[in-house]
């Protein structure tokens, strides 16, 4: 079960307003990458505590259970949404790191301190660490990545709107076999991420060649 560890002995350093911070879409071939930054109250109490895990680890499901009441119970929400034109310019961990600060930037009351998974920021206003396996060990980290990929998946279903043939609504901008037919028969969309090798030569490889 996830617990305050890190959250806690953040209080005990005298921050007690403590962001976690994660974030969803790094592996897709199209769509954002989708930061967010939650300050969860320490209460172990709640009904739902125990049913929190890292969103990779969610049915959909559950993850939609529990997305609006971690809205409800936070004490703070921010999520930075950046697009693909940025990471094919900028390159994906910047793109990661740009997505993160946005969301900081976003949360109201602010934070003191902010726990993020795996990465640090070298720009960011406020002391941070990165804590490895941050979205399974970390309850605020796991968290936000709920929160992220909620919010992700509901945009991918906004872009299957727009840009039909894809199958977005489904694997959310991910390498499955639709999402490759589509790229085959109608080539990219203004919204995948174009610099990405895969992309490239997508219309010519099948589903098992383009996987990692």
């Amino acid at each position: 079960m996830l617990r305050f560890a890190e959250e806690r002995l953040c209080k005990e350093q005298g921050y007690h307003l403590v962001a976690g911070i994660d974030e969803v879409g790094r592996g897709c071939l199209a769509g954002p990458v989708v930061a967010s930054a939650v300050i969860m109250p320490y209460e172990e109490h709640l009904a739902w505590h125990k049913k929190v895990r890292d969103s990779k680890l969610l049915t959909s499901e559950q993850r939609e259970f529990l997305s609006p009441l971690i809205h409800e119970a936070a004490i703070s929400i921010g999520t930075g949404v950046v697009y693909p034109e940025v990471i094919d310019g900028q390159g994906m961990t910047r793109a990661v790191r740009l997505a993160m600060k946005i969301a900081v930037e976003k949360l109201l009351p602010v934070a003191y301190y902010a726990l993020i998974d795996y990465l640090t920021i070298p720009d960011l206003s406020l002391p941070h660490k990165g804590v490895a396996d941050g979205d399974t060990l970390c309850f605020s980290i796991a968290c936000a990545s709920i929160v992220a990929k909620v919010y992700r998946d509901h945009m991918m279903v906004e872009l299957d709107k727009k840009y039909p043939g894809y199958g977005f609504a489904n694997h959310k901008g991910y390498a499955t076999e639709e999402h490759l037919a589509g790229l085959r028969k109608l080539g990219p969309s203004p919204v995948h991420r174009r610099s990405f090798h895969r992309i490239k030569y997508a219309a010519q490889l099948s589903f098992d060649d383009i996987l990692p």
